[in-house]
């Protein structure tokens, strides 16, 4: 049941009508993608993930991504890989259940609409989790939505 409460599409980032990265997000993760340029050997791109900052790009030319992050991250669970011409980088989040708005700090963030609508889902993940046995994907929200980290006291670790 929670694949259904999983990412619907993944949200676009543009820059002068080029797509830089699309990402997505859960209650533990933020995931990035983005579309490698062909004809370049695997082991010429790189990816640096730290708490607060990635930078990413081909070995030798100025970096692709070098910007700050929105939220800090756990840098020994985020991790990068290389398929089918797409780097996913897995940011692994500080704060679990924290909505973001965007991967990258003042860049490409998501409307206040699409905002909650993230929030929303995040909420439902949580619900899930927190009670496997029950199927919250037709669950609805009327009005605001709770922030997901500090509902009735909180995510609880495991």
């Amino acid at each position: 049941m929670a694949e259904k409460l999983a990412p619907e599409k993944r949200h676009s980032f543009l820059h002068n009508g080029q797509e830089v990265f699309e990402w997505d997000q859960t209650l533990e993760e933020v995931n990035m993608y983005i579309n490698l340029p062909p004809n370049v050997h695997s082991k010429q791109f790189y990816c640096k993930i730290q708490s607060r900052h990635v930078e990413l790009g081909i070995k030798g030319n100025p970096p692709y991504l070098n910007h700050e992050l929105t939220c800090p991250v756990k840098t020994d669970s985020s991790f990068w890989t290389l398929e089918d011409g797409i780097m996913h980088i897995t940011l692994q989040k500080r704060d679990k259940g924290q909505t973001w708005a965007s991967p990258i700090q003042g860049q490409g963030r998501l409307d206040p609409y699409s905002t909650d609508l993230e929030q929303k889902r995040l909420m439902l993940q949580r619900f899930q989790e927190e009670n496997p046995g029950f199927d919250f994907s037709q669950a609805q929200f009327s009005g605001n939505c709770p922030d997901p980290r500090t509902f009735m006291g909180g995510i609880h670790s495991d």
